[in-house]
């Protein structure tokens, strides 16, 4: 059965933390965890990533998301919501 894992991430983000967020979302589908990630907007400050996965790769795909935020200090930018 799939899972859903959900990220809110700060529409007002400067280049070189935009070009981060790109490569986790890069890094998600080539890894494996998902196929597509969906975008929507939350409100006027963020907006809502959400992506399928397996539930065999749920706590990976998770772990691999705060260990990428806290790596490249994003955690201003993108907050994993629990689900």
């Amino acid at each position: 059965m799939d899972k859903t894992i959900k990220l809110r991430v700060k529409k007002e983000i400067g280049i070189n933390n935009e070009l981060k967020v790109l490569k986790l979302k890069g890094a998600l589908i080539t890894k494996g965890y998902t196929e597509i990630i969906h975008i929507a907007d939350e409100n006027e400050d963020f907006y809502l990533n959400s992506f399928s996965t397996s539930s065999e790769n749920k706590k990976e795909a998770k772990d691999f998301v705060l260990d990428y935020i806290f790596v490249n200090n994003l955690t201003d930018t993108i907050t994993l919501l629990n689900t």
